[in-house]
């Protein structure tokens, strides 16, 4: 039997989010019913609704960073009981059988992996987690260490997997340089995976207004790209360059930052092409390189790890009836550093 919740969507594009309700599944043989607690807001909510990044599907339930606990569970379930406290991030299911589905890395899945929301390949809607429950495959929901809070987790399930993947697979750590562009929701996190990493970290943001900021979060080193004498004093400085802006940044200019060898990852989305110099890549061996958050496996892994090491987000909750003003402060660049909604003001 389906189930009625309370959710906040957009009813068109650009439209303002208000309440309704959506339908969820039934619970299936390895389906658990999650109680949401609470959802993180990521900038991609925001691209998503206002659809930058192209024709979407409305009326839309955002949200992909996802913490509750587990009210019920299908009668094949293994992986997760009732109680549970668990997450869930950018997809809820995926094809199980192609060759990167196969290696853990779900999230570049070759027949399409189902997004949390708007919809999956085949083009049926998803509703994510600005509602009260949901309802998600057990493979598909991560474990959170009782060592996070609900609240400060919920957003590892995006911003944190985003930042942890890259620095894991190019091997962050020590006698590693590490800078990290952009020092928001995403960038903080990279700060803060980055120094319990081991390497030495370098927040390059566009002015020294989070310098104080970045400093506490774990950065050796912050300085101001606005700065043209950053980009000579810097020059050839960096092994890894995270861009975690949704801007267009001059490639050239930040490909110069880097040593021989180096490499820089772009995790930010902007909604148009960029262009780069082939020579800033022939000069110094470089490479420009993207990532996408991580796979089922290796989101656990970074979830244990934030655990180990003392890490979440640094938040700003809110109720349900401030997320529009919270979008348009999102714009703005006006929070320190994610905004995160109190579920249980969907139904106050």
């Amino acid at each position: 039997m389906t189930t009625t919740v309370t959710a906040y969507a957009a009813p068109a594009p650009k439209a303002p989010l208000e309440r309704t309700t959506v339908t969820r599944r039934t619970v299936g043989e390895h389906d658990v019913l999650i109680e949401i607690k609470y959802a993180g807001i990521c900038h991609s909510d925001i691209h998503q609704v206002n659809e930058d990044w192209g024709q979407s599907l409305f009326p839309m339930v955002p949200g992909h960073e996802i913490a509750g606990v587990v009210t019920e569970v299908g009668p094949g379930v293994t992986r997760h009981a009732v109680g549970d406290r668990v997450g869930v991030g950018c997809f809820v299911d995926s094809c199980r059988t192609c060759e990167n589905c196969l290696a853990g890395n779900e999230q570049y899945c070759l027949n399409g992996m189902t997004a949390t929301y708007p919809a999956g390949p085949d083009g049926r809607p998803t509703y994510g987690g600005y509602s009260t429950h949901i309802v998600v495959d057990e493979n598909y929901v991560l474990r959170i260490p009782e060592g996070i809070d609900l609240d400060v987790a919920a957003p590892l399930l995006c911003a944190g997997i985003t930042l942890y993947s890259p620095l894991s697979h190019w091997q962050a750590g020590p006698g590693k340089r590490v800078a990290i562009i952009g020092l928001g929701g995403l960038g903080h996190m990279g700060v803060k995976i980055a120094h319990a990493m081991g390497a030495e970290v370098t927040v390059l943001s566009q002015s020294l207004r989070k310098q104080e900021d970045g400093l506490r979060l774990g950065a050796d080193h912050f300085y101001a790209t606005s700065d043209p004498a950053t980009f000579t004093e810097l020059a050839g400085s960096f092994d890894l360059i995270v861009s975690t802006v949704s801007a267009n940044l001059d490639m050239d200019a930040y490909l110069g930052l880097l040593a021989v060898d180096g490499t820089l990852v772009n995790v930010g989305a902007p909604g148009e092409p960029n262009s780069v110099s082939m020579f800033s890549l022939i000069m110094g061996r470089k490479t420009l390189a993207g990532s996408m958050i991580g796979g089922i496996r290796e989101t656990q892994e970074m979830l244990d790890f934030c655990a180990a090491h003392g890490l979440g987000a640094e938040i700003e909750k809110i109720g349900a009836d401030r997320i529009n003003e919270a979008y348009q402060r999102v714009l703005a660049s006006d929070v320190r550093y994610r905004f995160v909604i109190d579920i249980a003001t969907l139904t106050s």
